[in-house]
């Protein structure tokens, strides 16, 4: 899995409490909010994610950029009691925007994840513009459309999706109600699937994962048991991030022998001072001047 920073935005409005998803539509976001945020983190440890609501009074980070689920719980059951008015779509993303804007490792991948279960109040026109400013700052924007799957709607959320989608990411799923929870459904998505489930996006959780079933590389149908092909897949990211961190141990360790292979040139490795503060190398100086030692050529001729 990339290396990410996931900003996950729900939807507390008014339209959260209806019933028409198991439990309810709030408390089935709550389920996918915490399998994306076990996709992302179990992905790649190195990910963070953090979580804001959208509506009442206005959009609100209830937690920053975290790898502890357990502050993640915290603010999905602290924003339980603050369900009320109606949601505020734009202002939402460009505050999760600001959110990432401002983390400190750089090279994560910006992410933005947003449940959406309530009636869309921003003109399609203003949703475009913000579209192309998220794609200049290579900002991929995931919709998980739910609930309310009014033609206005997902029409809205079409041309936000059509604009900002660039290369890998910025997905948009409907997910209609169903027997199944909403979390089981988003399983077989490219929300979590990533391109794997690509040709499925825009449809029902369901389509989404037939269309994707050809072209999965395990050989079986995501549709039919999402959290198998889920575990597969992290399974095999695991594996190939385990199998890169042993090539690069073996990388470094053959640079390391071929450094110690390296010799000393002659020399170099003697002191430059002997053990009495005389130049290496003036040993002949010093057997000069042992006794019994003379210079045939310095002796005086007396005859």
């Amino acid at each position: 899995m990339p290396l990410e920073a996931v900003m996950i935005v729900v939807d507390n409005s008014e339209s959260s409490r209806n019933g028409d998803y198991t439990p309810t539509r709030y408390d089935a976001q709550t389920d996918a909010v915490n399998i994306i945020f076990q996709n992302v983190v179990q992905g790649n440890p190195e990910s963070s994610v953090g979580l804001m609501s959208m509506a009442g009074r206005g959009p609100e980070v209830l937690v920053t950029l975290t790898t502890d689920q357990g502050k993640i719980l915290e603010g999905l059951h602290r924003t339980k009691k603050n369900i009320r008015g109606s949601a505020h779509l734009s202002r939402g993303i460009q505050v999760a925007w600001l959110a990432l804007k401002h983390r400190q490792n750089k090279s994560q991948r910006g992410r933005i994840v947003i449940f959406v279960c309530s009636p869309i109040e921003e003109e399609e026109s203003d949703l475009i513009k913000l579209a192309k400013k998220m794609k200049k700052n290579n900002t991929s924007v995931d919709f998980v459309l739910f609930g309310d799957i009014d033609d206005e709607n997902q029409k809205k959320l079409e041309s936000f999706n059509r604009e900002v989608k660039s290369g890998e990411g910025s997905n948009m799923v409907v997910i209609p109600p169903s027997s199944k929870l909403l979390s089981d459904q988003l399983i077989s998505t490219p929300i979590l699937l990533g391109e794997a489930a690509a040709g499925g996006s825009g449809g029902a959780g369901g389509d989404a994962a037939g269309a994707a079933s050809e072209d999965f590389p395990f050989g079986i149908d995501p549709s039919v048991d999402p959290e198998l092909a889920l575990a597969l897949r992290m399974s095999m990211e695991e594996e190939k991030a385990r199998q890169e961190k042993r090539a690069k141990e073996e990388a470094e360790a053959a640079k390391k022998e071929s450094l110690a292979d390296v010799k000393e040139e002659a020399g170099e490795s003697e002191p430059l001072l002997g053990k009495d503060g005389e130049p290496s190398g003036s040993g002949s100086k010093k057997d000069d001047d042992k006794p019994g030692k003379s210079d045939d050529g310095d002796k005086m001729d007396t005859s």
